[in-house]
């Protein structure tokens, strides 16, 4: 057994290490990633040889954590890991995003990366690592690989940028964000601010790419100790440089022209498949399957080179705009009259129709995963239906796209959610996308933003999101940043960047690229041509509704939450939850009681307002502390011959002496008081432990002394 290991350290006394030929030896490529107690196992395993008639790459990524690694037993009736969670599908996304572009554009096998967390360190976060892992394994192997890259987490904390900060630090960071790259360049960006500028975003990018440079470096030595310097042979495409020739002179000049006409999604792509069905029936009736899929091939070529050639030499655009043009833009709030809150955004061929539903503690999310379990209050899904793009779709639930579309808006708008004390809500946003011809992910947030106010969630501030694009020449130095990039744009671009924020600054991003050598100049070029078409769509969004709702909508939920003295919690329930549901069966409330330090937070959640008051009085009557020379209307719990015990308060009794019943001078409790009688009484006292010394006469008054003979 040869065992290879390399590590590194972040520059802070913390190290990472990488082992690999000791575990999962079949595979092409394995190596286990080792900081503090977080271990993860990357594997790769790329078929010899490639299908026909495939011009992509069939690469899938899997992250999975097991629930051993963090010494749980899976929930759930079959009590074993089942099929990947969001978490792990984002995850999964992320180093997707950093390696695809990495591998030859002609590597067409079939090509599987695995990453398993399989020990936990519960304050060193996984996802930070699992880049490194899976580019460290195709590093090891002969897979042909345009790497080694790696991914880190920069974050800044109290003021510092932090790379891998711990978990425990990230929750006081006002920026965090996971950087993939190369040696020399940035590949993916993805994160969340507070409000942050967009030269702090880019000094942070630049903070995590001189780490990255650091673990690259390592991987190239482990790759020179192990011998997989030299990468497998290939060849996947056929090719036909004859044919080629024919598509381009026979295409590209009406490509072109049809490109500029600045028509219709639809009309346009019919138009394309017009001119290359001309073209294929020039070729006769008896072509090959070859032929036919080379000619599809080298007309997407046609397509690539002369829309981008259209934007660059001219500064035109597919539906005839310049770069910096944002598409027109309506919205409507309240579109939807049942909804807590609902909005339709438009922007060009795009459009959500978003609804806000307002729920309980009882509607929270629980999140059950080996690293990451708990809680969550606010949700958000994003759905993409078939017919949004005029195609036939089955519906199979969320798949990785749309779970990765919605976190992205969920980053955005959970920034400007107020706190708890303000919004005691469980809140989920669905958007439903209507139509999509470029970033319904940012029409997610605009539409987000606009249904939120209009369901009177006090949010800090309006949020907007854009898609920007990039299209650069190389050999020229030449390049375009487009605003609002199309589905077409985003396809033939070299760069798919959506960033949101407020009127302050940046709240998240996502960034992708697509080719070398991107510089800092044109990444803050980009970023402040963002922010332009951010805020012009922000001054669009306010036409609509400027601040949210004073008030929730009448049919909305109320949610009163209240605060009372952890010792008064096993009052508010009772034994075996006697009061608790009792209070919720007589007033028609839902009431949820949680402990927090030293204090109980309890949530009242009604349909109207008679249940919330009757339900905190109730609670309020329980968790009162009695306060002395105040007046309460008791009741008579037992009669005894030095007085009477009266309960002022549910569970709460004080003696009511029989000197202190009447001015008078009383013999005997007898046919004074009953049990059950109602009694108004003035608490006098509280003594060390805690018993009440009440009083009836102090309450009446006090009667005139008797005259005496001698004054008579």
């Amino acid at each position: 057994m040869n065992v290879i290991t390399k590590s590194f350290d972040l520059g802070d006394g913390r190290t990472i290490e990488i082992e690999t030929g000791k575990l999962a030896k079949q595979a092409d490529g394995a190596v286990v990633v080792k900081m503090g107690d977080t271990m993860l196992l990357a594997t790769v395993v790329s078929t010899v040889g490639a299908k026909h008639g495939v011009d992509f790459l069939p690469l899938s990524v899997d992250y999975q954590e097991k629930y051993a690694a963090a010494g749980r037993i899976p929930g759930g009736f079959l009590r074993r890991e089942a099929r990947l969670s969001d978490y792990e599908v984002l995850i999964s996304r992320l180093v997707d995003r950093a390696l695809r572009p990495m591998f030859p554009e002609d590597y067409h096998s079939d090509t599987q990366v695995m990453i398993s967390l399989i020990s936990a360190d519960k304050n060193i976060t996984p996802d930070c690592l699992a880049g490194l892992a899976a580019s460290a394994a195709i590093a090891v192997s002969d897979i042909p690989f345009n790497g080694p890259i790696s991914e880190v987490r920069v974050a800044k904390i109290d003021g510092q940028l932090v790379i891998n900060p711990y978990l425990s630090d990230l929750e006081r960071a006002t920026m965090e964000f996971l950087v993939a790259g190369t040696e020399n360049d940035i590949v993916m960006v993805e994160g969340e601010a507070d409000e942050i500028s967009e030269a702090e975003m880019v000094e942070a990018i630049e903070f995590a790419h001189k780490a990255i440079v650091i673990q690259v470096r390592v991987q190239k030595e482990l790759a020179e100790a192990v011998g997989k310097t030299v990468k497998r042979t290939y060849s996947h495409e056929d090719s036909n440089p004859e044919l080629k020739e024919k598509v381009y002179a026979a295409t590209y000049d009406k490509v072109y022209a049809i490109a500029k006409s600045g028509t219709s999604k639809h009309e346009r792509g019919n138009k394309f498949g017009e001119i290359l069905m001309d073209f294929i029936a020039t070729l006769g009736e008896d072509i090959d399957d070859v032929t036919g899929f080379l000619s599809k091939k080298y007309f997407h070529d046609v397509q690539y080179d002369a829309i981008r050639n259209l934007v660059l030499d001219e500064g035109i655009r597919l539906d005839g705009r310049d770069v910096r043009t944002v598409r027109p833009i309506w919205s409507e709030v309240g579109y939807l009259p049942a909804a807590h809150g609902s909005a339709v955004f438009t922007r060009g061929e795009t459009q959500s129709l978003t609804t806000v539903t307002l729920g309980s503690k009882d509607d929270e999310q629980m999140i059950d995963g080996a690293f990451v379990n708990g809680y969550n209050k606010f949700l958000l899904h994003y759905n993409f239906p078939g017919f949004s793009t005029g195609e036939v779709r089955p519906n199979r639930g969320a798949g990785r796209r749309e779970i990765g579309h919605g976190n992205l808006a969920m980053r955005s708008l959970k920034k400007v959610l107020p706190g708890l004390e303000e919004n005691p809500y469980t809140i989920r946003i669905v958007s439903d996308i209507l139509e999509s011809n470029g970033s319904s992910s940012m029409a997610t947030v605009c539409a987000g933003t606009l249904a939120l106010m209009d369901a009177g969630i006090k949010i800090k501030a309006p949020v907007s999101g854009i898609a920007m694009g990039l299209i650069t020449d190389e050999k020229t130095g030449k390049y375009a940043i487009l605003s609002d990039i199309l589905g077409d744009e985003d396809h033939l671009g070299d760069m798919d960047f959506k960033v949101t924020g407020t009127e302050k600054g940046i709240v998240a991003c996502q960034m992708d690229l697509k080719i070398n050598g991107l510089r800092w100049e044109v990444l803050t070029n980009a970023l402040n041509q963002a922010k332009e078409a951010r805020l012009h769509i922000l001054d669009e969004m306010k036409k609509t509704i400027s601040a949210p709702r004073e008030d929730y909508k009448a049919h909305a939920p109320r949610i009163v939450s209240l605060t009372i003295d952890k010792e008064f919690i096993g009052a508010v329930i009772g034994p075996g939850g006697k009061i608790i549901q009792e209070m919720q069966r007589e007033t028609g409330a839902s009431i949820s009681i949680e402990e927090v330090g030293n204090k109980g937070i309890v949530e009242i959640f009604a349909d109207n307002k008679a249940a919330i008051d009757a339900a905190v009085g109730r609670i309020n009557a329980i968790a009162a502390k009695p306060e002395i020379g105040a007046t309460y209307e008791g009741k008579v719990k037992s009669i005894m011959p030095f007085g009477a015990f009266v309960e002022i308060m549910p569970g709460k009794d004080g003696l009511l002496h029989i000197s202190e019943i009447a001015w008078e001078r009383l013999e005997t409790m007898d046919g004074v008081l009953k049990e059950g009688d109602k009694v108004t009484v003035k608490l006098l006292d509280v003594d060390k432990q805690g018993k009440m010394k009440l009083s009836k006469k102090a309450l009446m008054p006090r009667p005139p002394k008797p005259e005496t003979a001698e004054k008579k």
